[in-house]
């Protein structure tokens, strides 16, 4: 059995151990990353990249249908083209594009399965790694597929397969209305598909503003789309090519194939974890620094440690560990952490939030006020999205006079987003914000309409 030793060891080649692993490489650290399948990760193969190839002819269709007249000329969408494009866009599913961007570095990437072996050890096949000063956890998550009597028997899709298929079904059955649910929803609809959306809950997005959600749901339904909410499902079977889900009111809907899109579940077991006394296959507690308690070498970042399963997060985290590495004094900011994090859903109309919505603040204890504007009420909602329908919402605390949240919906509204997380990270005061001119005609002046809204 070979050995060799680095500085730090990644275990996990997505873009937080990418990011993690290239930021102390930057510093003059000796690096190695492990991974047993693709550089880039989840995010770039079977996550945000490809589903954002599918998703965006849908757009682009909802804009052109806002023409009046413009049906016809929008009828025939070239599935095959948005399919060859997913395909460029993932590089066929091979990871040669990407690994330079490690070995460019410095970065030893190392194939395989990593796996814990002590203290600093990390074993991969009939080799170890020593790091001398930390391990970094990057392992990711999958998708979680519920124990409902004969689902895995009936051979569903998850993320992976539904933005990877190679054709489209004629119909699809969507198990989840979270965000994946609406996206694929949104893009399979768009393909042609008759698709049903399962949620468990009262509406889709359950996490978001109920406008957000309601909104969602009813650009679904003028798009085709079924949305059985409150239902849930209690058996599934395959039946010469066909998908039947059967539902707790006792009906049933059925499909030519079946996407689970109900949640992730963490990469954590068989890691070795158990060996330092650490539960695997749950989420790994971390502090602030990213440290697992107890183990001050070892860092988890990303997915892995459950805080916020966001890609942009894990990246966020992993300059939080790299830099703490590296001896500065940082910790994750608690504004935007977690269930507080910015996020986007991609769907028509786009769902934006960053921080907390009016229920959770009063949950939390703020003294809570939230307003509202139209999101398309000024002259650049003229320009982008034709006037589309949407809401924006800011959450005020009332005491420190700060926005704690803030939502958007409406056409390409996730470019609108970053605003709203710098007054909410930044604790800008709301009277501040009323000195930040927006530029006419732009559509940052919802910001002008809903500082009047809260009575500036």
């Amino acid at each position: 059995m070979s050995e060799r030793s680095f500085d730090v060891v990644v275990i996990g080649a997505g873009p937080a151990g990418e990011v993690c692993a290239g930021r102390l490489a930057e510093a003059g650290l000796e690096v190695a990353v492990v991974e047993e399948s693709l550089v880039g990760g989840e995010c770039s193969f079977y996550g945000c990249m490809p589903s954002k190839a599918l998703l965006r002819p849908a757009q682009i269709l909802a804009e052109a249908r806002r023409i009046p007249g413009a049906d016809a000329a929008v009828a025939g969408l070239d599935v095959q083209a948005v399919l060859d494009r997913r395909d460029e866009v993932v590089d066929h599913l091979h990871d040669e594009g990407q690994v330079p961007w490690l070995t460019d570095r410095g970065i030893e990437l190392v194939r395989g399965r990593g796996r814990l072996a002590g203290e600093r050890t990390v074993r991969v096949g009939d080799e170890t790694l020593t790091a001398r000063r930390a391990v970094v956890l990057a392992t990711g998550t999958v998708a979680a597929v519920p124990p409902i009597p004969g689902l895995r028997e009936a051979r569903p899709w998850t993320n992976r397969e539904a933005v990877t298929a190679k054709e489209v079904p004629p119909s699809l059955v969507v198990l989840g209305g979270g965000t994946i649910g609406v996206e694929m929803a949104t893009a399979f609809a768009s393909f042609g598909s008759s698709v049903t959306v399962i949620e468990a809950g009262p509406r889709v997005l359950a996490r978001e503003e109920p406008f957000a959600g309601d909104e969602v749901c009813a650009a679904l339904a003028e798009a085709g789309v079924e949305i059985r909410a409150d239902t849930r499902a209690t058996a599934v079977s395959r039946t010469n090519g066909r998908v039947t889900v059967e539902l707790d009111d006792g009906t049933s809907v059925a499909g030519d194939q079946l996407l689970v899109a109900v949640g992730r579940r963490v990469l954590s077991s068989d890691l070795g974890l158990e060996d330092l006394g650490i539960e695997a296959g749950h989420a790994v507690a971390v502090d602030d620094a990213l440290r697992v308690p107890g183990h001050d070498w070892l860092y988890v970042v990303g997915d892995a440690n459950g805080r916020a399963l966001l890609t942009h997060m894990g990246k966020y985290q992993a300059r939080i560990a790299a830099d703490h590495i590296l001896g500065r004094d940082v910790a994750l900011c608690h504004a935007s952490d977690g269930a507080l994090s910015p996020r986007v859903t991609f769907t028509d109309p786009q769902v934006a939030a960053v921080g907390h919505t009016l229920a959770s603040a009063l949950q939390a204890g703020i003294d809570a006020r939230a307003v509202h504007v139209p999101t398309g009420g000024n002259a650049g909602g003229s320009f982008v999205g034709r006037g589309a329908p949407g809401t924006a919402r800011i959450v005020v605390d009332e005491q420190r006079r700060v926005i704690v949240g803030a939502t958007f919906t409406g056409a390409e509204i996730g470019e609108a987003l970053h605003a709203a997380t710098i007054a909410v990270v930044g604790e800008v005061p709301i009277d501040d914000l009323w000195h930040a001119v927006p530029c006419f005609p732009t559509r940052s002046e919802l910001w002008l309409k809903l500082l009047e809204a809260y009575g500036l």
